[in-house]
């Protein structure tokens, strides 16, 4: 009769054990936190989550279209505004938007720029 010899296990290396232990939890891969390098205030935190909450999943590209709005009619506050909460919702969004503005009015002499209000959002890839 043959006879097998199965050696014990220790904690260390038992399947149930490591099932069974406590993972300390990594940071988040959606934080915005200082690490980030986001300094958003809470007004804009809050204004975002409202935001979210009215808009759902679109709202990062809502606020998108808010901030391009404000951007051709020459509302720099409201453009700041409408860029903070986006970066809240949505990093690279934001970062496509500054991309977009910052290439129109570099390229674009300022009496041009009341004119693009009629062309609407811009077009960024």
């Amino acid at each position: 009769m043959t006879v097998y010899f199965a050696a014990a296990r220790t904690a260390v290396r038992s399947p149930v054990a490591r099932v069974l232990s406590r993972r300390t939890p990594g940071r988040a891969a959606n934080d915005n936190g200082d690490m980030a390098g986001i300094q958003a205030n809470d007004n804009v935190i809050h204004a975002a989550l409202r935001h979210f909450a009215n808009h759902g999943m679109g709202a990062a590209r809502e606020a998108r279209k808010q901030a391009e709005s404000a951007f051709f009619a020459g509302d720099r506050q409201g453009y700041d505004w409408w860029l903070g909460i986006c970066r809240a919702l949505d990093k690279r969004i934001a970062g496509q938007l500054e991309d977009g503005t910052n290439a129109h009015s570099c390229t674009l002499p300022a009496t041009s720029q009341p004119h693009l209000a009629a062309v609407g959002n811009i077009d960024i890839a």
